[in-house]
């Protein structure tokens, strides 16, 4: 049977957590575990498009894997270092090959574990996202590092320390316990909201998004709230992901230029998306005590639910944006909530709230400061003022789309012929 490419490579990155699960949970090794599967999903990315589907895809990876797997173990068992550390160890059979006719459990579902293993506090957060991409996401390290835009040996030796780091951390292969779940869920699910935020909008380069992100932070906050379906926080990242990437077909134009909020055709908003996620939110803020994303994600669906720009309801979006910035202390938070003071109680009002922002050192130079300060300047008419503002956001960005958005904003208003000021968000 013909397969498309696209296909086999969506269903491996389905499978490819999963295989991963059943070997590390079968020997306790992750780093060699993930080596394992690696070679099995390059083998099943070879065979099958021209040979066809096997008839049960996961059992063949499995198999496969596992084989890899024994060849792996045994020629690592060979070298003194191991031997020396499996001494030392407990007899758990982290460093011995299984029976050849003993059976593998393969249906469980182990993906809440590996997401929980990926973001380990002993990782940094860039080797936290990367490991997450390739052993959760099942994305390969030269996808990962082409989407952060660094060489593919860079990306290879992030993600072998970071499996080096679990190694010898010694963490067994299972789900933490409840309390610790609980302090370590904020981890897993900052860095999925991470990688969401880079697929939005790409740090590097000439596209505004990294769709291949962005998809896999759904895939994987869906995943993530299957296996925890009364977490609030984790509903509230997944409406917030929907609401937010609802409106990503109108955010850019034929060319690829940014199209800010309130230019965009809503009538190209995706409309089933924007229902699930306020539906989510809607839940889980009636369910459970109310955290930072469920408060993020309402207010991404006020923005969805307005027929135009005009109709935003900006006191209910104020009002929130205090919450939000009561409960996490970020100072991006803060910016956003002084241009909410804008859309409610004039330019004036929110430049006087940006103005004790300034000398906070997180947001020293981050060029979303002068983005706002050109926003509200050009919202009470000080076109000098925003000109200069815009041009310094524009020099402060390394986005190629939002360099040219902010450039051409500071131009119309430089020639004196642009269009009366809209009360606008800047960002789609």
């Amino acid at each position: 049977m013909d397969t498309p490419d696209r296909t086999v490579e969506d269903l491996l990155r389905e499978l490819a957590p999963q295989v991963l699960g059943v070997l590390a949970r079968r020997f306790g090794d992750f780093a060699t575990a993930e080596d394992a599967v690696q070679e099995a999903l390059l083998d099943a990315a070879t065979q099958w498009p021209a040979e066809g589907l096997p008839d049960n895809p996961r059992g063949w990876l499995v198999q496969v894997a596992y084989r890899r797997m024994i060849e792996l173990v045994r020629a690592e068992t060979a070298r003194r270092e191991r031997e020396d550390r499996a001494a030392r160890r407990e007899p758990d059979r982290r460093g011995a090959a299984p029976a050849a006719d003993e059976s593998l459990a393969t249906d469980r579902d182990d993906t809440l574990v590996l997401l929980f293993l990926c973001c380990h506090p002993t990782l940094s957060t860039a080797s936290a996202i990367a490991l997450t991409l390739r052993a959760v996401g099942g994305l390969s390290t030269a996808e990962i590092a082409r989407a952060f835009l660094v060489p593919e040996a860079t990306m290879a030796q992030r993600i072998s320390r970071a499996k080096q780091r679990i190694r010898d951390s010694g963490v067994p292969f299972r789900l933490p316990d409840r309390r610790e779940r609980q302090e370590r869920l904020a981890a897993v699910l900052h860095v999925l909201y991470l990688i969401f935020t880079e697929g939005h909008t790409a740090t590097l380069g000439p596209d505004l998004r990294r769709v291949d992100l962005s998809e896999e932070a759904v895939r994987l906050t869906r995943a993530m709230h299957a296996l925890l379906p009364d977490d609030s926080e984790v509903a509230g990242l997944l409406a917030l992901m929907l609401l937010t990437d609802a409106r990503a077909a109108a955010r850019t134009g034929p060319s690829g230029e940014l199209i800010s909020l309130a230019d965009q055709d809503r009538s190209r908003w995706d409309a089933t998306a924007i229902d699930e996620g306020t539906a989510l939110v809607t839940r889980a803020m009636t369910r459970g005590p109310v955290g930072p994303y469920q408060l993020q994600a309402a207010i991404a669906a006020l923005h969805d639910e307005a027929p135009t720009a005009e109709a935003t309801d900006w006191p209910q979006i104020l009002a929130l944006y205090q919450v939000l910035e009561r409960l996490s202390g970020n100072p991006v938070v803060a910016l956003n909530r002084a241009v909410a003071t804008a859309m409610v109680a004039g330019p004036e009002a929110g430049l006087a709230a940006l103005a004790t922002l300034a000398t906070d050192p997180r947001l020293a130079g981050h060029h979303r400061l002068d983005a706002a300060r050109a926003h509200l300047y050009e919202m009470a008419g000080d076109r000098d003022r925003a000109v200069a503002h815009y041009r310094a956001a524009a020099g402060g960005t390394t986005s190629l789309p939002e360099q040219h958005y902010l450039r051409m904003r500071a131009a119309r208003l430089s020639v004196g012929g642009y269009e009366p000021f809209r009360r606008e968000s800047t960002r789609g």
